[in-house]
């Protein structure tokens, strides 16, 4: 960066319980705001099951894993998927170091994002599912955290537990939430309010309702030809809904400008718990 401001926003993508779609979504929002003029680096932070590069069908020769080695520079891991602006950090599947990483590797991690994120306007990071302490590390280090829900009642009680873990013991407070495959925009409205009315009874939190992704076939047939939706179907019922979902995450940064400019991008790693 050219100043001492940053003027990046980072978001945690994250989940309660598996198959929300929370990959397709982060792929999808990067190629929104790339397509809106914006610059964003997406990083595969499910560390146990990646999914970004599978959804784009490639195969990267290197990995988050190189990276966590301190003489591989952070570039030469790093995928651009469209020129000037739109790039992935991706992960590995099967590493059991990687799933639970230890201090020191985590130390050497967030020196190198740091010192690369200030290059785009976003930086999004696609976390595993669950509780996990890796995730809750990733999910306690961004500016924003996005919880990704679905209208089925499992979706929203593990939803539910990953605020309270993060609520709890991380003392963080505020989420966006975004409910997807959802059949009618009232559907997605009246899955946000069960989720909001349980964290403002229990814990004491006010969710913030960031809108929903409506049910497409469009989006299955994109995963099958491992084309991100946005390119393959920009006009389908999902992608109108994604468009504006980033000019949401668009306008949010630039209304909170100045807050963004006094924070870091990235918090530090907490101890692990």
């Amino acid at each position: 960066m050219s100043d001492n401001q940053n003027n990046t926003l980072s978001v945690s993508i994250l989940s309660g319980k598996g198959g929300v779609g929370k990959s397709n979504i982060v792929l999808n929002l990067g190629y929104a705001l790339y397509m809106a003029q914006k610059t964003a680096m997406l990083m595969d932070c499910d560390l146990g099951l990646a999914n970004l590069d599978v959804l784009l069908g490639i195969s990267p020769e290197m990995n988050l894993q190189d990276l966590l080695n301190e003489d591989t520079p952070v570039d030469d891991v790093l995928v651009a998927i469209e020129d000037d602006g739109l790039d992935i950090l991706p992960a590995t599947s099967g590493v059991p170091e990687l799933v639970e990483m230890d201090e020191d590797m985590r130390e050497i991690l967030f020196k190198k994002l740091v010192s690369l994120a200030g290059d785009y306007n976003f930086l999004l990071l696609d976390l595993g599912a669950g509780i996990s302490p890796t995730v809750m590390a990733f999910a306690s280090t961004t500016q924003l955290r996005l919880m990704v829900v679905t209208p089925e009642p499992t979706s929203l009680t593990d939803s539910y537990a990953v605020i309270k873990v993060l609520a709890t013991q991380y003392d963080i407070k505020d989420f966006l939430v975004l409910v997807n495959q959802a059949t009618s925009q009232s559907e997605a409205k009246t899955t946000f309010d069960r989720l909001n009315a349980a964290c403002r009874n229990f814990l004491g939190i006010d969710l913030v309702f960031l809108g929903h992704i409506e049910h497409d076939p469009m989006v299955i047939e994109s995963v099958r030809r491992q084309t991100p939706l946005m390119k393959m179907a920009p006009n389908s019922l999902a992608s109108k809904d994604i468009k504006l979902l980033a000019k949401r995450l668009m306008r949010y940064r630039e209304d909170n400008a100045e807050r963004i400019a006094e924070r870091p991008i990235l918090k530090k790693f907490p101890d692990p718990r």
